[in-house]
């Protein structure tokens, strides 16, 4: 039934999509103040005891993937006034910790600014789909919380993600935030500028996950990309041993956008485009997901890569090769909406919207993904965009060969 009814709604989008024009939304955000949350807010305060382990907005006490099979865990956490202890206590049920795991612990100065007692602690031979509990000590203070591993290695294995950028700590963050919670999502993708301090912004860059269904590269515009720089070497080396047969979803993370339809940040990816477009083509990336633009925007598949200066066309066309890229830098930072788009609207732009929300991309198996965009209005989510992914390499020649030969899941 749900193939039959992806079946059906990616004929209908195709049949959108392949349209002459995009939409531009005309809901008008009714905007909370762009301001910071206030410091004795409930929702950051720092929690009560000496030297407790914090867990706050923008990050504090947050786990991250540990190995690129989804077996480990790393529990990352700040202490202020004192290193305390660098241990991370866990098992299977609330309050009975079996195991434990010992870290590492750092901290950094940046012009007047001293960082806390930064801790890391690898929690690793893990079981599958399973939920951990685990506390974080600090002397005499602790904290307790808990997460669940990705399910066992399966190339139908369905899985979700929640996806957010830009985010700040502002009341429009929180309610991003709080929805997000809303997604249940296995995972939470991020596209960088996580905090705001001092105007200060944190990039990611070079990173990876994968667990075998999908490999996930994050690359960044304000390292230098041109040839033979170790960003550009590291990337041509991961695109080159990717296994599509094994790893049939390829998506890209990045910061800076390459298709823009907003006046804000317009073309301020395109040294990277130039670079990378090619690639995203050949090695038939699935979707690119940026932030830097405080809005949302979906671009249908298009490319610009048959321009060399003395000839080719010299503007975006439609591509079946190439990946859609989704804007989702609309976290709710504190410097607001872009609001100022660009007209007319380019034809590669598929939909826009000068508002705060969040990302879900639900992996059904390995040809095809759903993908919606939310509306943080007001306090509600609204669902406001959305489309079926079909699969890069399952598309093309080589994956329909290939698809004679499996029993694709319908769930």
């Amino acid at each position: 039934m749900l193939v039959e009814l992806l079946l059906f709604s990616s004929v209908l989008l195709s049949c959108i999509c392949n349209g002459n024009a995009g939409v531009t939304s005309a809901f008008v955000r009714n905007e909370w103040p762009s301001v910071d949350i206030a410091l004795d807010d409930q929702a950051i305060a720092v929690p009560k005891g000496y030297n407790a382990p914090q867990q706050h907005l923008p990050s504090q006490v947050h786990i991250t993937q540990g190995d690129y099979d989804g077996k480990a865990v790393i529990v990352s956490w700040i202490t202020a006034d004192e290193p305390g202890s660098n241990k991370v206590q866990y098992g299977l049920s609330d309050g009975k910790y079996h195991f434990t795991a010992e870290g590492i612990m750092q901290k950094y100065t940046f012009y007047n600014y001293t960082s806390g007692y930064i801790h890391h602690c690898l929690l690793d031979d893990l079981q599958y789909d399973t939920k951990y509990y685990y506390e974080v000590e600090a002397g005499n203070s602790s904290r307790g919380f808990w997460f669940r591993t990705p399910p066992p290695i399966d190339l139908d294995a369905p899985y979700r993600f929640g996806i957010i950028g830009d985010l700040g700590q502002t009341y429009n963050s929180l309610s991003t935030l709080e929805h997000s919670l809303q997604l249940d999502a296995e995972t939470i993708l991020y596209v960088g500028d996580l905090s705001y301090a001092d105007r200060g912004r944190l990039f990611l860059s070079e990173i990876m996950f994968t667990d075998t269904l999908l490999l996930i590269i994050l690359v960044e515009a304000v390292i230098p990309s041109v040839k033979y720089t170790p960003q550009w070497s590291w990337l041509k080396e991961e695109f080159e041993r990717v296994d599509r047969v094994k790893t049939p979803w390829l998506i890209v993370l990045m910061h800076a956008l390459m298709y823009n339809s907003y006046t804000s940040h317009f073309m301020e990816g395109e040294s990277m485009r130039v670079v990378f477009e090619n690639w995203f083509c050949r090695y038939k990336v699935d979707v690119v997901f940026a932030g830097h633009v405080h809005a949302y925007e979906r671009s249908y598949r298009v490319s610009n890569i048959k321009y060399n200066v003395s000839s080719g066309t010299s503007y975006a066309a439609p591509d079946k090769s190439a990946p859609v890229y989704i804007t989702v830098g609309d976290g709710g930072n504190k410097g607001g909406l872009a609001t100022s788009f660009k007209y007319p609207q380019p034809n590669y732009c598929a939909f826009r919207e000068a508002s705060y929300g969040h990302s879900t991309l639900e992996i059904k198996n390995r040809t095809h993904a759903l993908y919606h965009w939310n509306r943080n209005d007001d306090g509600k989510r609204v669902p406001t965009d959305q489309m079926v992914l079909h699969n890069q390499y399952w598309r093309s020649n080589g994956g329909r060969r290939a698809k004679r030969k499996i029993n694709l899941h319908s769930n």
